[in-house]
């Protein structure tokens, strides 16, 4: 309430149309206010509350149902739902009431350190993998992509698609990856600090082919942008060319994209022009028969 500042100024002799201005307040209710403070109801309330308190301080261990007998014993008509709502409001409880416990939750994994530091390069195949989540709204509902990427050729090495964003869906994708390229142990896998990614199922796949986990920080988009780089075209080329009806339309569309299109027909400059398919062939001849 702003109407008792207001008075105050008057007081002071500043006046009350200049005040009104500049607070940009309407003068005819602050002189409702002026003529009447504290109204009927609000009077009422003040004398309810004070009976509560006394009746509380007399009998701490009551409940406020049977504040709520002492008062309307008292001569108030006022219902329980209203004694419990000014109780409420001032924190008068019994002495025995039921005393409110938290929920305990298993503590959860601890995130991996970046070991990348926005360094998005490799000398060999396997060494340092880049992993991240996307959606995509259909008719039916939202599709969840994790893909997971090959620095060193900027290859999709494994992916997985699901209707939910659940830490199964990273395993899913790691477990592809890992069927495609064979020995991973060493290889790093790069990614932001999402709850799938922290996920104890993750930990335990990383562990059980011998990877280490790297996370960027929170909320730093430019830690992993390699991979946001892969999302933005898959985007612009796949995503947001038209409206999709169902989840196996888009399901489609995105796999066809990867394996026919982006590994095999574009061609990016950071590979000398060549495509990922190619660029792993040509530096890596043991990569073709996994081509």
């Amino acid at each position: 309430m702003m109407y008792p500042l207001v008075r105050e100024l008057a007081v002071d002799g500043i006046p009350v149309t200049v005040t009104c201005r500049v607070l940009k307040l309407a003068r005819q209710p602050y002189y409702r206010w002026f003529a009447c403070p504290v109204s009927d109801a609000e009077w009422d309330e003040a004398h309810l509350a004070n009976a509560l308190l006394d009746a509380h301080c007399d009998d701490p261990e009551f409940g406020y149902r049977f504040l709520a007998d002492e008062v309307r014993a008292a001569g108030f008509n006022v219902c329980e739902r209203t004694v419990w709502r000014r109780c409420s409001e001032n924190g008068w409880w019994s002495v025995f009431g039921k005393k409110k416990t938290r929920k305990r939750s298993k503590p959860g994994t601890p995130s991996h350190e970046d070991l990348v530091r926005r360094e998005f390069s490799s000398d060999a195949p396997n060494r340092l993998w880049l992993a991240d989540i996307t959606e995509h709204r259909t008719d039916e509902g939202k599709l969840y992509l994790c893909a997971i990427k090959d620095v060193f050729s900027n290859r999709i090495v494994g992916w997985a698609i699901d209707e939910r964003m659940k830490a199964r869906l990273v395993v899913a994708a790691l477990e592809t990856a890992v069927a495609r390229r064979g020995d991973v142990s060493g290889c790093i896998l790069h990614s932001d600090r999402g709850s799938q990614f922290r996920a104890r199922k993750v930990h335990r796949c990383l562990a059980r082919h011998r990877m280490i986990g790297s996370m960027g920080k929170v909320g730093s988009a430019a830690d992993n942008a390699a991979m946001e780089s892969f999302f933005a075209l898959l985007q612009r080329n796949v995503l947001d060319r038209r409206r999709w009806a169902t989840r196996d339309e888009l399901r489609i569309a995105i796999v066809t994209w990867i394996e026919r299109t982006y590994h095999r027909r574009r061609r990016q400059a950071t590979l000398g022009r060549l495509t990922p398919i190619e660029y792993e062939i040509i530096m890596t001849p043991s990569a073709a028969q996994a081509a």
